[in-house]
């Protein structure tokens, strides 16, 4: 495809579940009425981010797969024929649940699904309580709009996932997220954190010659344990080009359904001009494999 048209989808979330869905919904309805091809909603859309705090109960909302919750979003792609990025907490098996990205071709069949290979452990973002590391290893879903190296959340500070995405051929990297700010941290904090978030992505466009889309969700959530103050996320899904160009920055606070068109043959443009894959040293790269060089 010369051009695609991105749909994202950035939202609060609360603990009406319901309400959550549906809001994923219309924000992919209002991104279609706007000619999107290809949507890409915000990292667990459906829930509160319940990983604030590890409590048992919050298993009761994970799905196995196939669904509840992909025959929802299976539907809502086939109605309004465009091609879906979902995140959802997959149930695989008792006692065992992923954080997973599932892709829906514009007919409702699954194209592919995604599960989470990083997984974070720090105050407010206890996910190794709730998500086994994903099995799938890093292999673009193919589409009717392109190969799509999806990733999710914490893999965004990763380069080797990034990399091993372009490697076996994506031709756009996404990462539904939600990331945020505690509230004692401080303003100077707060900017060097958003700052590295979105400088470290737009790293992995420049240094793979691929346009990238990161979607984020907003509002305040709070900690029902009371021992922090919640988290305020910092919304600013953006979209950017193969040479790290922001093509569009969603605000801080609203919510928005906004559609983006991306040249999709930059990517050989820059490619030629800055051949990175060309001149990667493979010969000298064995020791990437080692936790640590002591």
């Amino acid at each position: 495809m010369k051009t695609l048209k991105v749909g994202i989808v950035q939202h609060t979330c609360d603990t009406n579940r319901i309400g959550n869905i549906e809001k994923s919904i219309k924000g992919i309805e209002a991104c279609v009425r706007k000619g999107a091809q290809l949507v890409i909603l915000q990292e667990l859309h459906t829930d509160i981010y319940f990983c604030q705090v590890e409590d048992v109960d919050m298993f009761d909302s994970a799905k196995p797969i196939p669904g509840e919750d992909v025959e929802i979003f299976s539907k809502v792609a086939k109605e309004q024929q465009v091609v879906l990025v979902s995140s959802l907490f997959e149930k695989r098996a008792s006692g065992l649940y992923h954080n997973t990205s599932v892709v829906f071709e514009k007919d409702g069949s699954i194209a592919g699904k995604y599960r989470k290979m990083h997984i974070p452990d720090d105050p407010g973002y206890y996910e190794k309580f709730y998500f086994t590391p994903g099995d799938l290893g890093f292999h673009p879903i193919e589409t009717s709009v392109g190969k799509l190296g999806v990733l999710v959340c914490w893999d965004q500070w990763y380069p080797e996932a990034a990399r091993l995405m372009a490697l076996a051929g994506a031709e756009i990297l996404i990462y539904p997220t939600a990331i945020g700010w505690e509230s004692t941290d401080t303003d100077d904090e707060k900017e060097r954190q958003h700052t590295a978030w979105e400088v470290v992505q737009r790293g992995h466009a420049v240094a793979n010659g691929l346009p990238l889309v990161s979607v984020n969700r907003v509002g305040c959530e709070p900690d029902w344990s009371g021992v922090t103050k919640g988290i305020s996320f910092w919304g600013q899904s953006f979209v950017c080009g193969p040479q790290g160009e922001i093509l569009y920055r969603a605000p801080v606070r609203d919510e928005i359904n906004q559609v983006i068109e991306i040249d999709m043959q930059r990517s050989e443009s820059v490619r030629r001009i800055w051949p990175f894959l060309r001149d990667r040293r493979i010969d000298a790269y064995d020791e990437i494999l080692k936790r640590y060089r002591d």
